[in-house]
């Protein structure tokens, strides 16, 4: 396409809330302050439950824009024959139904992590997706940051050997006992918890590190093994640990990777400073918190036949103009552009293996949510 003529994607906005706002404030970011002019976004439209606020979102976050509609229905986003794509940001138990009715739609879809509430919700709409035609991706926007990419092509470079381990935590104090229990991070009907809500984030760099590496050859984990800790306040996980395990099943399998990730997420401890440690046979990569939106990282390398010696060490930093949440966006619109159905970073595999190990550890963790809220089973 002509560098004078980029795609230009129409979004339509599903929620008003905060992680929209997030979204779309980097949405409307010059995409040529990070280099990209190949693709433009344009927001044509914005839903909430009454159109009050999504006239106030339009007001607050996009200067204004008399060119947006707004709409006090989602359906009327979906109906809107000027939205391409549309972004959900809604509590992840309306994941399911909000996507399910946009994809019916024929829209184009980025829907907020964790993607669905289980697997079979996500197996659903992926079958959907491909009856309707329609682009379909987690919004796991971690994954398309340079600092990631850059991170990937060190570790798959060979210069520091095999994986070997993965370390990685997200926490926050939410100030548990003063939050009404109706607040999505302790209601279990909005799947509550740090499990689905936190754990995508750690999670993400074990799929980067392990099931992306070239030895893995795309192999499901081996194992997985999980425990929470649930707050007596409304039952659901307050702290949540999970082991991860990519290693060959038998002889004859062409997988060489043998490497656990150790993983954890917590809603009543602050973050700590280095939340993620790639270890290697040869060096190890440490990384800055927040690890959803990192802005540095460090590589210490081995002395040759001594472990653990460290012979040089790097730090490299990244900035940029916004907050990280455009990468996504320009990754939607060439796929769009280019009539995928998936994106190759954040593939539709990728996002199951994410769900079949969160439905995994709830289950060894007795988490179960109340009646209803799982749309398929």
């Amino acid at each position: 396409m002509a560098s004078g003529h980029p795609f230009v994607l129409h979004w339509g906005i599903i929620s008003t809330g905060r992680i929209a706002s997030c979204f779309v404030t980097d949405l409307l970011v010059d995409p040529k302050t990070r280099d990209v002019h190949d693709v433009v976004h344009k927001v044509t439209a914005v839903g909430s439950r009454n159109v009050d606020s999504a006239n106030e979102f339009i007001a607050e976050y996009a200067s204004c824009d008399s060119s947006i509609k707004a709409y006090g229905s989602y359906a009327e986003v979906y109906a809107d024959t000027n939205v391409d794509a549309v972004y959900i940001g809604t509590p992840h138990t309306y994941h399911y139904e909000n996507a399910l009715d946009a994809i019916k739609a024929k829209k184009h879809v980025l829907c907020e992590k964790p993607v669905t509430s289980n697997a079979a919700e996500l197996r659903s709409l992926l079958a959907a997706a491909k009856e309707n035609g329609v682009f379909f991706m987690e919004a796991l926007w971690t994954r398309f940051q340079p600092l990631v990419n850059e991170v990937k092509k060190i570790a798959e470079s060979g210069v520091l050997g095999e994986p070997v381990a993965v370390y990685a935590d997200l926490s926050g104090d939410f100030g548990l006992d003063k939050l009404p229990k109706t607040h999505r991070i302790l209601d279990p009907a909005l799947g509550g918890g740090a499990l689905l809500d936190l754990g995508p984030y750690p999670l993400i760099w074990a799929i980067l590190a392990l099931y992306e590496h070239p030895s893995n050859k795309g192999e499901k984990p081996s194992n997985v093994t999980g425990t929470m800790l649930k707050t007596p306040l409304t039952g659901v996980d307050r702290s949540t640990s999970f082991t991860v395990t990519f290693s060959p099943i038998s002889p004859s399998a062409t997988n060489t990777l043998s490497a656990q990730a150790v993983l954890s997420c917590n809603i009543n401890a602050a973050a700590y400073q280095t939340g993620v440690v790639l270890r290697y046979e040869r060096g190890t990569i440490a990384v800055a918190e927040p690890i959803y939106c990192p802005k540095s990282f460090t590589v210490q390398y081995f002395q040759q036949g001594k472990s653990g010696t460290v012979v040089k060490e790097e730090t490299m930093k990244f900035e940029y103009v916004g907050s990280g949440w455009h990468f996504q966006a320009d990754e939607v619109a060439r796929c769009v552009r280019d009539g995928k159905a998936e994106s190759e970073l954040w593939s539709h595999d990728k996002s199951l293996v994410e769900m079949d190990i969160f439905d995994e550890v709830r289950r060894q963790g007795d988490y179960k949510f109340p009646p209803g809220v799982e749309r398929v089973v």
